[in-house]
């Protein structure tokens, strides 16, 4: 919430200061008078969103780079809270920084048609005798011209269509259109293999931008340095060569700049898909494969040098289903335990299709989530919608391991555990789990330790008779468990306030993996009952984000 605007403010104001920058640079620099002159202030608006562009490409990489996310938000103590909070945002990010990147590149374009426009104007003398002097100095050495128009067959489309700069501009467009259009999410769901082979052209868009500057079209003076005299120079075309102070003005290129910002983050990006490679390519062995009820596929696998973190996840690849398709799955097991699990709903064709074909499989990963981060906190709220408790199942699991093995030193004193689901089978496969916690935690006379409640959001009239008929049961009908289940959506404003009554001077962190409405709801809750006072409660929300 706060974190993520206050950090975007940060990334926006650091644009905003490069674009004013570069545009003042271009705009007021004496060396880019006479090309000022022939353009006017579309010079200083093709350069300055090019040097925005520069930035934003330098950053558009990191964030899917997910080991070495995960590296900064596992191995570095450094990286505090709020940070790694921010690293779950990185796909947001992603699409962020891209939107920029359209943004200035459709500046960038604009600004330098009308460039050629000029140019070629000026070459033909439709302005004034200085712009016509400029656009046919001599050059026999072709290296100090300042109108990149040399000739009179020269078009404007034939500068954009034959030149380095203008075949690399044409070239880097049309990958970014395809790969922004290819990215809308009604495509990247229905047609995932046309996003992601569109995506992939990610490696010509990087290649032209790294080729686009060797073109050197934009060009300054390289003799505006005293005793040259711009102010009277200008005006007198005929002492050009002749006075000291007017020597004939002499142009070069700027030096290219962009392969500096943007190849630290492409040699990180090749390094992150060489280890996701060498990890596919590592067998994976099944321990045990359980298809549990409610269509719920349980997979126990084993990968030699495997290490986990409670929350983490994996991306699974069938290739008997799509050997693009890369599917994130949070993982159920507890570090503790010699196998990594995952539980997978039969929610659409690849899920399906999974179920029925577990013979092959590539896994990538594990990758940091927010949920890691359950035990930094005193006190934790963790809400799950429907499969959506996956990464609260392994960190309940690795709970349990800790109190069975020892009296574990854990900074977390409190959990508050809230599952919603829409059908009464859906809490079968998890139920077992939560019968062992609760008699694990009454047998320590920990009774208070979890708090856990069940929703069921979907019911009919038969249902709901039952459940009457067995109220005075001891266990709850539906679960077995002793806490009853309860019937409709959570009133949160209670919940936060029974929170807030029993820990009045806590860091509760709030984790929920479920959808966006729900994340709005309680990302909202939690700014509304946090404390004004530092001493008092106070909420942080964590999202689950692939």
């Amino acid at each position: 919430g706060r974190d993520w605007e206050s950090h975007s403010v940060v990334w926006m104001a650091i644009n905003i200061f490069i674009f004013v920058w570069f545009y003042f640079l271009y705009d007021l620099g004496d060396r880019f008078f006479y090309t000022r002159h022939l353009l006017g202030s579309a010079l200083a608006w093709a350069r300055a969103p090019a040097a925005v562009l520069n930035f934003n490409c330098l950053l558009i990489l990191l964030p899917v780079c997910r080991n070495l996310l995960s590296l900064v938000r596992g191995s570095f103590v450094c990286c505090g809270r709020t940070m790694r909070k921010q690293l779950d945002k990185n796909i947001s990010f992603h699409k962020l920084v891209a939107y920029m990147i359209g943004l200035m590149t459709a500046v960038h374009i604009i600004a330098h048609l009308l460039n050629v426009e000029w140019y070629y104007n000026s070459w033909h003398g439709e302005y004034d005798a200085l712009s016509m002097a400029l656009s046919r100095l001599n050059d026999s050495g072709n290296t100090t011209y300042l109108n990149p128009i040399r000739s009179t067959t020269t078009t404007p489309n034939l500068l954009v269509f034959t030149t380095i700069a203008g075949i690399t501009g044409v070239i880097i467009t049309l990958a970014l259109i395809l790969m922004i259009t290819s990215s809308m999410e009604v495509i990247r769901r229905s047609y995932f293999e046309v996003f992601w082979f569109t995506h992939h052209l990610f490696i010509v868009f990087f290649a032209g931008l790294v080729i686009h500057g060797a073109g050197r079209i934009v060009r300054s003076q390289t003799n505006a340095n005293p005793p040259y005299n711009i102010t009277f120079c200008k005006d007198h075309i005929e002492d050009w060569g002749k006075k000291k102070m007017c020597p004939v003005p002499q142009f070069a290129g700027g030096f290219p700049q962009t392969w500096m910002w943007v190849i630290g983050p492409m040699v990180l990006y090749v390094c992150e898909r060489l280890l996701r490679f060498i990890r596919y390519i590592q067998a994976v062995k099944y321990r045990k494969i359980v298809i549990r009820p409610s269509k719920v596929l349980e997979l126990q696998l084993v990968k030699n040098g495997f290490k986990m973190d409670v929350g983490q996840y994996v991306f699974l690849n069938c290739p008997a289903i799509s050997q693009l398709e890369w599917h994130p799955f949070t993982m159920t097991s507890a570090p503790e335990e010699d196998f990594f699990s995952v539980h997978i709903r039969s929610v659409g064709d690849w899920t399906q299709k999974l179920i029925s074909i577990v013979e092959q499989m590539g896994v990538d990963g594990p990758f940091g989530t927010a949920s890691e981060d359950v035990f930094d906190y005193e006190v934790a709220m963790l809400v799950g919608a429907g499969i959506g408790v996956t990464p609260f199942a392994s960190i309940l699991k690795s709970i349990w391991y800790k109190f069975k093995d020892s009296n574990p030193e854990l900074r977390t004193r409190k959990i508050y555990f809230y599952w919603l689901c829409r059908e009464t089978h859906a809490f079968e496969w998890f139920a077992d789990l939560l019968q062992v916690l609760e008699r694990e935690m009454e047998d320590r006379g920990m009774g208070d330790f979890l708090t856990y409640k069940l929703y069921l959001t979907g019911w009919d009239q038969s249902h709901a008779t039952h459940v009457m008929v067995h109220a005075d049961a001891d266990t709850d009908v539906v679960t077995g468990l002793k806490q009853k289940t309860n019937y409709g959506r959570p009133n949160w404003d209670k919940e936060f306030e029974q929170v807030c009554q029993e820990n009045p001077t806590s860091v509760v962190g709030t984790f929920l993996c479920g959808p966006v409405v729900l994340a709005t709801v309680l990302s909202k809750k939690c700014v509304k009952y946090t404390d004004v006072d530092p001493r008092k409660t106070k909420f942080y929300f964590n999202k689950e984000n692939f």
